[in-house]
């Protein structure tokens, strides 16, 4: 129930204010071109509350999944009775109704960029100690990884034509490509080797084919031992380091865990540092929750603050916004030419989830970083040319500027009831998706 609340509310935040910086988008250009906007709605449905000032309604309405600028005269059909109208929107160049449309999502990529200007030039949260190098740390048994002929220790020099990638570059080029051979080269105890990594057709939230990273130096940190659990009857306390286990050097609880669900409850010989002597314990994890585990809370990973200048914020921000928006035109290409399923697309459910898990995780990051993908997202996909869409509405435009003539309402009306039953099908599928994602749907398997 609590996680529960706090998806809901980060949520309706998260969307609220991008709806609202993208409507905010098409009001101000309108109202700059002299177009009558008669309402600015958050939310669809009926009207909850809001104020009526000058000419136009503001408004919250019951459904919080979006909302929306009605100008005078811009559905088809109302163009006969307001043509004489100027401040109708079918009144005014379609070079301006064209800014109109494309300042919606045009303002979303302006937020997105703004956020990661403030977060690079006032946050920027890096780890205190890190690995300059995508080093492997460990590769799950049987995976695609391991078959692969990857180990842990392994150096990743490029990753399916990507030189010196970065982790998430490599995750990002698996995403991509699912299914695919990715050619890989490793250095491995100062030897260079030429790999071939057969990417799964579908990729795990934990463990992307197998791969787990290396991202800090020590070993983990023990902050909390829960009473009962494997942990406390192994002798393991609160400030204990785990050097090694099993022989295997881990630094991340995230690799110890994947290390313990290969084992299936396998005992576990472990090196202890306490207080700088090393002590041998033996644990048996058990099965706690979703998965094998021992039942200690890990010291979390040391960040410290690190602004960049003004000029470097600026520059970062841009790249991110570039290559973020670059990426989803590629998922969106590759969906639509079957190479990557369309299961792998997250609609209101799966946003909520991130939304909650971000808002609850430490530092700035992940909540600027979400933000800033979700209002990129936004953009880029209101610029398809897809009817009720703004891309739609400037291809409609642009049709008209090439056969000097504007298209019949007839046709635009049975257009727009067609794309409008295609906009709701597909929400359909995205939420039905979302829904069966959920952990109450995967743990249904016979």
């Amino acid at each position: 129930m609590h996680e529960f609340l706090i998806s809901t509310v980060a949520f309706i935040v998260l969307i609220g204010v991008m709806v609202v910086v993208h409507e905010f988008g098409h009001f101000i250009v309108a109202k700059l071109c002299g177009v009558r906007v008669e309402a600015f709605s958050f939310g669809f449905g009926p009207r909850l509350f809001g104020i009526k000032y000058g000419e136009t309604d503001y408004k919250v309405c019951l459904l919080p999944l979006g909302g929306f600028v009605k100008m005078t005269g811009e559905n088809p059909g109302e163009e006969e009775n307001l043509a004489e109208d100027p401040a109708a929107f079918t009144s005014h160049p379609r070079w301006q109704r064209m800014l109109i449309g494309v300042a919606g999502p045009g303002f979303n990529f302006i937020l997105a960029f703004v956020l990661m200007v403030v977060y690079f030039g006032a946050i920027n949260e890096v780890p205190a100690y890190e690995v300059s190098t995508t080093t492997v740390e460990w590769v799950v048994p049987g995976s695609a990884a391991a078959q692969a002929g990857i180990q842990p220790g392994d150096i990743i020099r490029s990753f399916n034509s990507v030189n010196d990638p970065t982790w998430e570059k490599v995750y990002e080029r698996m995403a991509l490509d699912p299914n695919r051979t990715a050619p890989v080269t490793v250095e491995r105890g100062g030897q260079t080797l030429q790999l071939a990594m057969r990417v799964p057709k579908e990729l795990g939230n934990d463990d992307l084919a197998g791969l787990l990273p290396q991202y800090m130096p020590g070993p983990i940190g023990v902050q909390e031992v829960q009473p009962g659990t494997p942990a406390e009857k192994a002798g393991l306390h609160a400030g204990d380091s785990i050097a090694s286990v099993d022989g295997h050097t881990f630094h991340t609880v995230g690799s110890l865990l994947a290390y313990m669900q290969a084992g299936q409850g396998k005992p576990l010989s472990m090196q202890v540092v306490r207080k700088g002597v090393t002590l041998p314990m033996v644990a048996t994890p058990a099965k706690l929750d979703t998965g094998w585990k021992l039942g200690f809370a890990v010291v979390p990973i040391p960040f410290r603050h690190a602004p960049m200048s003004v000029g470097k914020a600026i520059d970062k921000s841009a790249q991110f916004c570039a290559d973020g928006s670059t990426l989803i035109m590629q998922m969106l290409e590759r969906i639509v030419t079957r190479r990557i399923s369309a299961k792998q697309l997250s609609g209101p459910v799966g946003i909520a989830q991130m939304a909650g898990q971000a808002a609850e995780m430490k530092g700035w990051y992940s909540k600027f970083y979400l933000s800033a993908e979700i209002s990129l997202n936004l953009g880029v996909l209101n610029l398809l040319p897809f009817p009720i869409l703004d891309g739609g509405l400037i291809l409609f435009l642009l049709i008209e500027s090439l056969i000097r003539r504007d298209i019949g309402v007839e046709v635009k009306e049975r257009i727009y009831q067609a794309a409008f039953v295609l906009l709701v099908a597909f929400f359909a599928f995205v939420i039905f998706n979302d829904v069966a994602k959920l952990q109450l749907f995967t743990h249904l398997r016979f």
